[in-house]
C-alpha cells in the first residue's frame, strides 16, 4: 500500500493510492496515518480492503491534489549522518566507527513539494537525498534480526541542511538540520511488504534539473536493520517515529567549489519505487 495524508497544511487527511494513481479517501476508517494505525495489525486490516470501493478524492496527486506529510505527528525524527562511505569522502570525514544520530525538530516537517525556506542570512544551505523509515512497532533492545518487523514502511525524505549552522557554530549538528521546512517527507510512506530490499534503492536528486545525486542505499554502512537495533538501545522506538538514513553523495557542499542553494531554485529528487518531491525554494 501507498499510505498518504492529503488536503491544506494542518488539514490533512488519511488517503491510498489506488492503482490508477488515484487517491481513495480514509477518513471514514482512519482518523489520521499517525501513532498505532501504522502498526502491524492495523496494516493488516486497511490492507484487506477493497480499495476501489473507497471514495475518489478529486485532483491529481502532486498536482492540483497537495499532499502533506506521508506519516502525521511524528514523535521523533531521527536522522542518521555520514552513512555512506562515499559521502563522507567528499565531506573530508571519516566512516564513523559508530553511526553518527542528531535530530530534526518535527516543526521542520512538511509536505514533498511544499516551499523549502533559506534562512535569513543562511548562505550555505544544502540538499540531501534520503531514505526514511518509518516504525511500526515500537520497542527497546530490538534484536538485529527482528528489526525489520517493526518496521511500517519507507519513505522520501530530502534532509536539507544549513552547513554553516552545521558544522562551523558550536555545538551538535542539530541547529543546522532542523529549521523550518528542512524535513520534505512522502509522497506516500510505501509499506514494507512493497519493498523487498531497503537496501538496493536508486536515489537522486537535481536541482534546476542537473544531476547532483545518483546513487543507491546499497552503498550504506550501516544497514537498516542494525540503525534500528542500535538506535533502540539508547531510546524506545515508537510507532511514527522517523529514521531518516543518511545520504549518498553528490551534496553542495562536496561540489568543487561548493554550490548551495538560494530563492528561487527547484529540487527535483526521488528514490525507487518511492516516488518522487519537487520542491520550489523561497527566502525566509
Amino acid at each position: 500500500m501507498k499510505l498518504l495524508r492529503y488536503g491544506l497544511p494542518g488539514q490533512e487527511k488519511p488517503g491510498v493510492l489506488d492503482s490508477q494513481g488515484r487517491v481513495r479517501d480514509l477518513s471514514g476508517l482512519i482518523t489520521d496515518v499517525a501513532g498505532t494505525v501504522l502498526l502491524p495489525h492495523s496494516l493488516a486490516r486497511l490492507r484487506a480492503l477493497d480499495i476501489d470501493s473507497l471514495p475518489i478524492v478529486a485532483g491529481t496527486p502532486q498536482k492540483d491534489l497537495r499532499l502533506g506529510p506521508c506519516v502525521g505527528h511524528i514523535g521523533k525524527f531521527i536522522c542518521i549522518g555520514l552513512n555512506y562511505a562515499d559521502h563522507a569522502a567528499e565531506s573530508g570525514l571519516a566512516v564513523p566507527p559508530e553511526p553518527v544520530v542528531f535530530n530534526k525538530w518535527t516543526s521542520a516537517v512538511v509536505g514533498p513539494d511544499d516551499a523549502v525556506e533559506i534562512p535569513r542570512g543562511s548562505l550555505k544551505t544544502d540538499w540531501e537525498v534520503e531514505l526514511g523509515v518509518v516504525i511500526g512497532k515500537g520497542g527497546r533492545y530490538i534484536e538485529e534480526a527482528d528489526a525489520l518487523a517493526h518496521v511500517a514502511g519507507y519513505c522520501v525524505v530530502n534532509d536539507v541542511s544549513e552547513r554553516e549552522y552545521q558544522l562551523e557554530r558550536a555545538g551538535t549538528w542539530d541547529k543546522g538540520k532542523g529549521c523550518d521546512t528542512f524535513g520534505p517527507t512522502g509522497p506516500w510512506l510505501v509499506t514494507a511488504d512493497e519493498v523487498p530490499d531497503s537496501n538496493a534503492l536508486k536515489m537522486w536528486l537535481e536541482v534546476d534539473g542537473k544531476r547532483y545525486q545518483n546513487g543507491s542505499t546499497a552503498t550504506m554502512v550501516y544497514k537498516v536493520p542494525f540503525l534500528i537495533s542500535y538506535l533502540s538501545r539508547f531510546m524506545s522506538l515508537q510507532p511514527g517515529d522517523v529514521i531518516s538514513t543518511g545520504t549518498p553523495p553528490g551534496v553542495g557542499m562536496g561540489q568543487k567549489p561548493p554550490v548551495y542553494l538560494r530563492a528561487g531554485q527547484r529540487m527535483h529528487l526521488g528514490i525507487e519505487g518511492l516516488g518522487t518531491q519537487t520542491q520550489t525554494t523561497v527566502q525566509a
